[in-house]
């Protein structure tokens, strides 16, 4: 009996008994379609951390302020609560010499306040910030123009809108060139930043940024001008991220009389830490998952055990009458192989059209991406047959190796 007669004979087989095979297919299509789906939902998490964090902006350090402490009662605020960067420091910072791995500083002051346009009102965050913050937070222009030095000179009374901001205050307008009213002092819009997403705290797209001078002077009402909320710093390159951050580090430390790192009243964030960290939460993840897709495809592999041994039961006679017409070990050995296979490669095949199906319906349904990969669909169809294989061997080693006058004197 040749492959192509032993695969047909394979498949009349389990024609025959539509039933019951579909059933123990439907164990093997269960853990393939939870195995796509898990690693599907890794990776989605996976990028979609990446691209929030991408959003921050590139070969990112973020500079925060310690913790306050209220006087008299002793209570501690978390961290970021205290006023301990200045503009001094974000101006130092600067320095070629003592900092040459940052390319670019960005302080930034932040608070919340009523957007007006006529009779359209729209509260969101307002950011007084520098010109370089565009290349530090690496955000681009949907149209007009960024803030310049020269409006942090003056105090120019000009404003850049998220896209959010300017579709809740403007509408399908063009808002580059209106005017908006902040604290009852009338602001002219000079740009629309591009669309860049939410991260795990904000919307990126909902704020309003202002000269940094501006803030300060017409819309804060923090008693201290000098301090700011955040640093964001720029890295000459990827590579050169850690160097940057022990400069800054270091060039802090001396600024604000720092002997020992655990009395430093700022932090540093990286931005590789945090790719870092969710990249390790989102395998984990696809672990745990995976783990319980192994498990539904090892009751899918005993089930085709558990078919394969019923079905040599049924067919002793045949496999005797099959030897006594002179088939050999090898060739009953490879016939139940072959419907085992037949079963994992049918279950393998409807898993992965039921996991691609559910990443694509699933997150219209669920906050969470799914990425549909190739390599898991593939891998996922290999294994399939493989267990049908694997857990066919002892069937098919049993069918073989019954006597052929046994098999035919049996009922």
């Amino acid at each position: 009996m040749n492959w192509l007669e032993t695969v047909r004979t394979g498949l009349q087989a389990v024609r025959t008994h539509r039933l019951r095979s579909g059933l123990t297919v439907l164990g093997i299509l269960i853990g393939i379609a939870t195995v796509v789906l898990s690693v599907g939902l890794g990776e989605g998490a996976s990028s979609t951390v990446k691209s929030q964090i991408a959003a921050l902006g590139s070969n990112l350090l973020i500079v925060s302020p310690g913790s306050s402490t209220t006087a008299g009662t002793g209570v501690r605020g978390g961290l970021g609560s205290a006023s301990t960067l200045t503009l001094e420091d974000a101006s130092a910072l600067q320095s070629k010499v003592a900092a040459p791995d940052i390319a670019a500083v960005a302080p930034t002051k932040t608070t919340s306040d009523v957007l007006t346009n006529g009779a359209t009102t729209w509260t969101t965050s307002i950011v007084g910030t520098t010109a370089s913050w565009a290349k530090v937070r690496a955000r681009t222009l949907a149209s007009g123009r960024f803030l310049a030095d020269a409006d942090n000179a003056t105090a120019a009374a000009v404003t850049v809108l998220g896209p959010t901001t300017a579709s809740e205050l403007f509408g399908r307008a063009d808002a580059v060139g209106q005017s908006v009213t902040i604290n009852a002092i009338p602001f002219q819009v000079v740009g629309v930043l591009a669309s860049a997403g939410s991260n795990s705290s904000s919307n990126l797209d909902d704020e309003a940024v202002v000269p940094m001078s501006t803030l300060t002077a017409r819309l804060s009402s923090a008693s201290s001008t000098d301090s700011v909320s955040t640093i964001y710093l720029a890295a000459t390159s990827g590579s050169t991220i850690s160097a940057a951050y022990q400069e800054a580090a270091a060039l802090l430390d001396a600024r604000h009389r720092i002997t020992l790192p655990a009395n430093a009243d700022f932090s540093i964030t990286a931005q590789d830490s945090l790719l870092s960290t969710a990249s390790t939460v989102s395998r984990t993840l696809t672990v745990l998952l995976g783990g319980i897709a192994a498990l539904s495809l090892l009751v899918g592999g005993i089930g085709v055990m558990n078919i394969m041994l019923v079905s040599v039961t049924e067919r002793t006679r045949e496999i005797g009458l099959r030897k006594a017409l002179g088939a050999t070990p090898r060739v009953i050995r490879r016939q139940f192989l072959v419907e085992a296979s037949v079963l994992g490669l049918v279950g393998g095949l409807g898993g992965a059209g039921l996991g691609i199906l559910g990443a694509i319906v699933l997150p219209h349904f669920i906050s969470d991406a799914i990425t549909i990969s190739p390599s898991a669909v593939v891998g996922a169809l290999v294994v399939a047959v493989a267990i049908g294989i694997v857990f066919g061997v002892y069937p098919a080693g049993r069918a073989s190796r019954l006597a052929p006058i046994d098999a035919l004197r049996s009922d």
